[in-house]
């Protein structure tokens, strides 16, 4: 079976000799191109993609109100002494968004001031891309840093550069892909041979303006296929029917809704687990095979917002394993 991943240059990092360097490393680590191409600054603003690539985040950042959000409130009075009722009832609490026009900061600025925030102590993290600081006296924001991170995507003349990539998974696991082929986070600590390191080392022979660091290290890429399956629907606007890692999962009974909703990362219960936690978190570092046997109708229970519809678990999974499998590999051109 194969894997599928979608991987973009970020908008720090494209250039043609990036480019170049980025398709160039991807054929000579064994893997196929399926497609390639830019998107602009005006389409990434205009149909709001990064929004919905780091939805997350957004939601808490720019389109939900603090009163929307499922704050653990134990943990806010711990770390800032204060009832969430309290501070939320007293309108002390702000999205990023609204933060920034109540105190009028730029982009750039307001993430300033989160920096500051965080060196002082005064950041706590709820949850994955669930964070919440005391900016100023009494004053709680979320999510902060997501402002300047959406500026570098919408700003004139930025643009990200796609690659649709396959290849066998009995060549690399999803998690020696993103280790190896990829590289770690921090590009200082990925490996010599990986094209975020690579891109570290040749920053100024690729044009670049300024040194990769964590967050512009490069590339992204997708953390697990179905991950890689909610980027293509959004970047790309593929149709689930048309993707071959979506159609699989429509074939066995998941509706439009309930992919939608995955697209969210919504909080899940795995069958036999007791709490819930990041569907995209379950499934991260998982090859293909893997993951569809993991979704299959009735694998995983409790999903908000969209995932009402499972039926139970289907009879003869390995046969059905072994047709997706066959399937898979064999639909593409």
């Amino acid at each position: 079976m194969s894997n599928s991943a979608f991987v973009f240059i970020k908008p720090h990092a494209v250039t043609d000799r990036t480019i170049k360097l980025v398709r160039d490393h991807f054929v000579n680590r064994g893997l196929t191109i399926d497609s390639e191409g830019k998107i602009d600054a005006k389409t990434i603003e205009s149909k709001q993609l990064i929004d919905n690539h780091y939805y997350a985040i957004a939601s808490k950042a720019t389109l939900l109100k603090p009163s929307e959000l499922n704050v653990p409130k134990d943990k806010f009075e711990s770390k800032f002494g204060l009832s969430w009722d309290d501070a939320l009832s007293q309108g002390k609490c702000f999205n990023a968004l609204d933060a920034a026009a109540k105190l009028g900061l730029s982009a750039s600025e307001l993430d300033q001031l989160w920096a500051k925030t965080k060196k002082a102590g005064k950041l706590i993290k709820f949850g994955g891309g669930f964070y919440c600081g005391e900016v100023e006296p009494g004053m709680y924001v979320f999510n902060g840093f997501f402002m300047s991170m959406r500026e570098k995507y919408v700003k004139e003349g930025a643009s990200i550069y796609y690659f649709t990539v396959t290849w066998p998974e009995s060549k690399y696991s999803w998690a020696d892909f993103r280790s190896e082929v990829l590289g770690a986070t921090d590009p200082n600590d990925a490996p010599a041979t990986s094209i975020r390191n690579i891109i570290l080392k040749l920053w100024k022979d690729l044009g670049l303006e300024d040194q990769p660091n964590v967050g512009d290290n490069g590339v992204h890429a997708s953390a697990s296929p179905l991950e890689a399956f909610c980027e293509r629907r959004n970047w790309l606007g593929v149709q689930t029917k048309d993707d071959v890692f979506g159609s699989v999962l429509a074939s066995v009974g998941y509706s439009e809704n309930t992919l939608q909703n995955y697209s969210k990362d919504p909080q899940v219960t795995p069958l036999g687990g007791r709490e819930k936690g990041s569907l995209w978190d379950y499934l991260e570092d998982r090859d293909t095979s893997e993951v569809l046997e993991m979704m299959l109708p009735g694998q995983v229970i409790g999903s908000a917002n969209g995932s009402a519809g499972f039926c139970p678990k289907s009879a003869a999974v390995g046969a059905l394993i072994g047709a997706i499998g066959a399937w898979y590999m064999f639909s593409k051109d």
